[in-house]
């Protein structure tokens, strides 16, 4: 199959699964543990996200600047700071590090 055999293929699926979520009735969505269930993954998938652009370069692990970043924004969260100063905490200790390493 082609390229945009899969492309067709996957925006029908995508599609379907939206369309799925139309049929499920709301007293089944409104179950506290459905809710529950439904913040841990998203939880979930946005940490194994996260871990994967810090820690992966196509199949390999790799140790860089962007550990440090993550390390340094949790660091942050962790104190409270507002997301702006977090996110800009990140990306200066990510910038410091590659800088010192050239």
């Amino acid at each position: 199959m082609s390229l945009w055999h899969w492309i067709v293929l996957a925006c029908a699926v995508a599609f379907a699964t939206k369309w799925l979520g139309y049929a499920i009735p709301a007293r089944f969505l409104q179950n506290p543990r459905m809710t529950h269930i439904a913040a841990c993954m998203t939880v979930a998938l946005l940490s194994a996200l996260t871990v994967m652009n810090t820690l992966a370069e196509g199949s390999r692990l790799v140790l860089d600047a962007r550990l440090a970043a993550l390390v340094v924004a949790a660091v942050a969260l962790w104190l409270r700071a507002p997301f702006l100063l977090v996110v800009v905490l990140g990306a200066a200790s990510a910038a410091l590090l590659r800088w010192l390493g050239h």
